[in-house]
């Protein structure tokens, strides 16, 4: 009976050490950070996490918050991020819907984006129903250089989530 013990505090304590939360050698997110999933089939998505760089970039990986919903600067380089990228193409102007849904909520296409992990996730790897990829790497494949980095994505969010005084996505 002591030797099972034994064995299992050495077993427990092993798993312990494995999930220390330091990044794992390929640069990937540590194993206590947010796992990410494709809005497409819900199949796993890495994310580098170096290119979580800035403190709220950081935060959010760490906790799926948004520290950026109802800061004003954020919202104002997030509605000029929108209008760069062209993103009112398909979503209006104000976020509202054109030939893409509405982002206002409550009801979005995808339920998971009343979250800002779930939104995150449909802005970065795109959708089933015509949007492609903004995430930095995947936007074109033919320049791993472009596309929206994580910091700019939650910038993004702050600027439609400001359109919905009762919905941050932090809930």
């Amino acid at each position: 009976m002591n030797r099972q013990l034994i064995l299992l505090s050495a077993l427990t304590l092993t798993l312990l050490a494995s999930c220390s939360g330091k990044p794992s050698g390929d640069g990937s997110a540590s194993a206590d950070s947010v796992k990410f999933v494709t809005t497409q089939d819900g199949s796993a998505m890495e994310i580098k996490s170096e290119l979580f760089d800035t403190p709220a970039a950081k935060e959010f990986l760490a906790t799926g918050k948004n520290t950026y919903i109802g800061n004003a600067d954020a919202v104002t380089a997030g509605k000029k991020l929108f209008q760069m990228y062209s993103c009112t193409q398909c979503h209006g102007g104000d976020a509202g819907g054109q030939t893409g849904p509405s982002l206002h909520g409550p009801d979005f296409k995808y339920a998971k984006d009343a979250t800002n992990k779930g939104m995150f996730e449909t802005i970065w790897h795109g959708t089933n129903g015509g949007m492609g990829a903004k995430g930095k790497g995947l936007m074109d494949p033919s320049d791993p250089s472009n596309g929206l980095m994580p910091d700019e994505v939650l910038k993004i969010q702050a600027w439609v989530r400001s359109h919905n005084e009762k919905l941050t996505g932090n809930e």
